[in-house]
């Protein structure tokens, strides 16, 4: 028999669950929606005897989900994806001006060949960009959409993949051909920050330890602009330095490729309204290629 209208438990315990969850702890849900402990841990209870179920294991350092509660909790962030997705479309007013806080590299060579697609489908919006230099600037950042780089866990937010990343190394083309296509004799380029380095590659590919690399940097567009100038070798990601490959300013110089577990991830806050605009950006945000210009267009 299906179950009655009268079976469906509370909202506010099912956003309770889903909280603690995720957090994996009570103290954190109550923390995140400006509850007491106490009143989060009634809610559980109220919640797992109208279900007649067990969601956690309490343990004396704190709680893990159950079987039952890890099954479903899949089940119920999707269902509140969905609300929160048609409640936005449906009844938010549109945003006239929306701010997005990412690194310049991201802005630079990922978001802006993006932007006249972007602005073609959103053309009432005004786009505000906040560029990120460290990561505790984002916690002083007031921007409605954040690109952050990590695993896709952050408390208090969602979060969509950009893009998966995947590192390989590539130079300019005269620099690999006066080394005679020895790129390993080639010196290195590394950037700053928490992308794997080239150590980690060497160890990925089981090959001995690299040279320390001769120039470093603090953002990935200035790697990159010196590997084009052909100063190194560069450990890139191939979804940022797609447009240099195909213009044939950079060249791959091996098959193999490193996947990475961690990547660029949009993400914004589950505190801050809901906006109608919110989902059709992010969508081509997440493009994989921008649109192609006309043949007769120039720049």
């Amino acid at each position: 028999m299906a179950p009655t209208a009268d079976f469906l438990p509370s909202l506010e315990w099912i956003r309770v669950f889903e909280a603690a969850a995720r957090l994996g702890s009570f103290t954190a849900a109550a923390g995140e929606l400006g509850l007491t402990q106490a009143a989060v841990s009634q809610r559980i209870r109220n919640l797992e005897q109208r279900l007649g179920a067990s969601l956690f294991n309490r343990q004396a350092r704190g709680v893990t989900l159950s079987a039952q509660g890890e099954a479903w909790l899949p089940e119920v962030q999707a269902a509140l994806a969905q609300l929160r997705d048609s409640a936005a479309t449906l009844f938010e007013a549109p945003r006239r001006k929306i701010r997005i806080a990412a690194s310049s590299s991201l802005i630079q060579l990922w978001i802006a060949p993006r932007l006249p697609g972007i602005m073609k489908r959103l053309p009432h919006v005004q786009l505000s960009f906040e560029t990120i230099h460290h990561l505790p600037d984002f916690e002083r950042a007031e921007a409605d959409l954040e690109v952050r780089f990590g695993e896709g866990q952050w408390p208090g937010r969602e979060a969509q993949r950009l893009f998966t990343e995947t590192l390989a190394p590539v130079a300019a083309p005269h620099l690999l051909a006066e080394a005679s296509g020895d790129w390993e004799r080639l010196p290195r380029i590394a950037t700053s920050g928490p992308r794997v380095a080239w150590q980690d590659w060497s160890r990925a590919m089981a090959q001995a330890s690299p040279p320390v690399p001769l120039l470093r940097f603090d953002t990935f567009v200035q790697a990159l602009a010196a590997a084009e100038a052909g100063a190194g070798v560069l450990l890139a990601s191939l979804a940022l330095c797609r447009e240099a490959l195909a213009a044939g300013r950079l060249m791959l110089l091996t098959d193999q490729r490193l996947t990475m577990e961690a990547g660029y991830w949009i993400t914004w806050s589950r505190s801050r309204p809901a906006f109608s605009e919110r989902a059709s950006l992010i969508a081509r945000l997440r493009e994989d290629s921008p649109p192609a210009r006309s043949p007769g267009s120039r720049g």
